[in-house]
């Protein structure tokens, strides 16, 4: 079944390049921008994928994308900064807040170490 499906598809995709149907698309000669979802397990990035292009995040990316961005705000900040320490703080209580919804952490430092080291 899915081998005539494969031919059937590229049937369809040579019949519209001879036609020029694909010519002059959006992108055209343009590299591709994939997203980087090799930190989503494999059985759940075809969900997350359609979750994404219908406008939805699952909770999991939105507290990463917090962690990162405030682990962006650290290293940029002044070391001992009032600013780096509320910041320090808002990350301590994100990372409590998905060790308790079972989301791993280790990222975190990780990113950490890397921003801050020179």
């Amino acid at each position: 079944m899915s081998l005539l499906f494969e031919q059937l598809a590229e049937q369809r995709i040579l019949a519209a390049m001879k036609e020029g149907q694909l010519d002059n698309l959006p992108g055209h000669g343009q590299p591709l921008i994939l997203d980087d979802d090799s930190m989503v397990p494999e059985h759940l990035r075809i969900g997350y994928r359609i979750l994404k292009n219908a406008g939805f995040i699952p909770p999991e990316l939105v507290y990463r994308q917090q962690a990162l961005e405030l682990c962006d705000l650290i290293a940029e900040c002044d070391p001992l900064s009032d600013e780096q320490q509320q910041a320090l703080a808002k990350i301590r209580q994100l990372e409590f807040k998905m060790k308790i919804k079972g989301i791993d952490t280790r990222f975190i430092h990780h990113y950490l170490r890397c921003s801050i080291s020179p």
